[in-house]
């Protein structure tokens, strides 16, 4: 293949920025601990007739306002040599890094607004990379390992996950994907260029009472890597690219002690993670560490110690032709086959109940507990005369999950979508 990869800094403003992930209003930049990157890795067929992009940037996740931007300069810039369906953008899923650069108004509500130095920041740290690893494309090679992680992630929401099925269960020997699956590239002549690796887990082992803008655990495993790679060099300087990506991350947790009330110690493992003091205000998951820098520095450990054997024994070899592709698809109007007799249909989005409750890595700001399936007729009347009443046909569809915020149905004159 021809090879390139690049790797520029996005960081922005580290101050007075609302923090992107735990959705906190209170939670604002008050400095930097890390700075954050985008490395991007172009892999091309021999002859070019054929690109493919991959970008992970230390961000919480791509928007489609940052998408949309970066897709408008590439084309500027390129032409139809990078598009739609061949660019992927990708972020860590820190909740650390800054927030503001989304189109929608429930990102809105707790970036207050949108931020446009946020913004502009991250475009333009995307493109700088995706241009260095354009210059600099080279002939080489692609190896591919997997392997397994330990001790480095918990399900956060075990009491969900045994909902599942048993018959599904079964199939896995863990309520977690421990997999790391990892490429290496390596140029013709034996000189390393990078590596992107796949593993699931949650960038949180910085918790919400962080102000310190940073790349998490993930962004450690990248810098420690890196600094090995290239030698001699300041974080961020060098020609070697270590990239750890975001995967199956979903309810993965890095905060290995499981969660305990902060105010009594105990445990407070039960399905509505809630203390028996304080309520579920009180229930946060902890890490490995002392504290959360402690934790991070752990687990970032962790998955670069594995990313480092598997990529030092990486010997299958990558070889085929390149394909990528890309689809709209409208969430709100996908039917679902469930046997020979039943196909349903997928709803308008709503948001219930147990959302604003958040997560034992991040607890709501309001006394919602998890897996709620009652509502309450307080907030219920407060949405009402705010958003107005959720149809019954999305009450329906949702049940038994009762609505919190119709996102799908709000229409505000004033407002973009929800």
């Amino acid at each position: 293949y021809l090879l390139g990869v690049g790797r520029a800094d996005c960081t922005g403003p580290v101050a007075e920025i609302p923090l992107m992930g735990y959705a906190s209003p209170d939670q604002v930049g008050g400095g930097l601990l890390t700075r954050l990157y985008s490395r991007a890795f172009i892999l091309a067929d021999l002859d070019d007739s054929r690109r493919v992009v991959f970008v992970s940037a230390d961000i919480g996740m791509v928007s489609q306002r940052l998408r949309l931007e970066v897709l408008r300069k590439l084309k500027r810039k390129y032409g139809d040599r990078y598009r739609q369906d061949n660019v992927i953008l990708s972020g860590t899923h820190t909740h650390s890094g800054p927030g503001g650069y989304f189109q929608y108004t429930l990102f809105w509500i707790t970036s207050k607004g949108l931020i446009r130095p946020s913004l502009n920041s991250i475009v333009n740290g995307i493109i700088k990379s995706i241009d260095i690893a354009h210059r600099n494309m080279k002939r080489g090679n692609l190896f591919i390992n997997r392997g397994t992680v330990e001790n480095s992630q918990i399900n956060r929401s075990p009491f969900s996950y045994l909902e599942n099925p048993a018959s599904e269960r079964s199939r896995y020997s863990s309520n977690t994907d421990k997999e790391m699956v990892m490429l290496k590239m390596v140029e013709e002549n034996g000189q390393e260029l990078g590596l992107i690796s796949w593993f699931a887990v949650h960038p949180v082992s910085m918790n919400k009472t962080n102000h310190l803008v940073n790349s998490d655990n993930m962004g450690y495993a990248s810098y420690l890597f890196e600094q090995e790679k290239n030698k001699g060099m300041l974080p961020g300087e060098g020609s070697f690219v270590a990239a750890f990506a975001s995967s199956n991350l979903g309810d993965v947790s890095p905060n290995t002690k499981g969660p305990y009330c902060i105010n009594t110690g105990k445990s407070c493992n039960n399905p509505q993670s809630t203390c028996p003091v304080g309520g579920a205000m009180m229930c946060m998951a902890m890490g490995p560490g002392n504290d959360m820098f402690d934790s991070t520095r752990i687990i970032g450990q962790n998955i670069y110690l594995k990313a480092k054997d598997l990529y030092e024994k990486a010997s299958q070899e990558v070889t085929g032709p390149l394909s990528s592709a890309h689809q709209w698809v409208n969430m709100s109007d996908v039917s679902v086959e469930l046997n020979a007799t039943h196909t349903v249909k997928t709803c308008k989005p709503a948001l219930g109940h147990s959302f604003a409750a958040g997560t034992v890595d991040g607890v709501g700001g309001l006394n919602f507990t998890q897996g709620s399936v009652e509502g309450d007729p307080f907030w219920d009347e407060i949405r009402d005369q705010l958003l107005g009443k959720p149809s019954n046909e999305t009450k329906a569809c949702h049940k038994p999950k009762p609505i919190l915020f119709s996102t799908g149905e709000v229409r505000i004159h004033w407002c973009v979508p929800w």
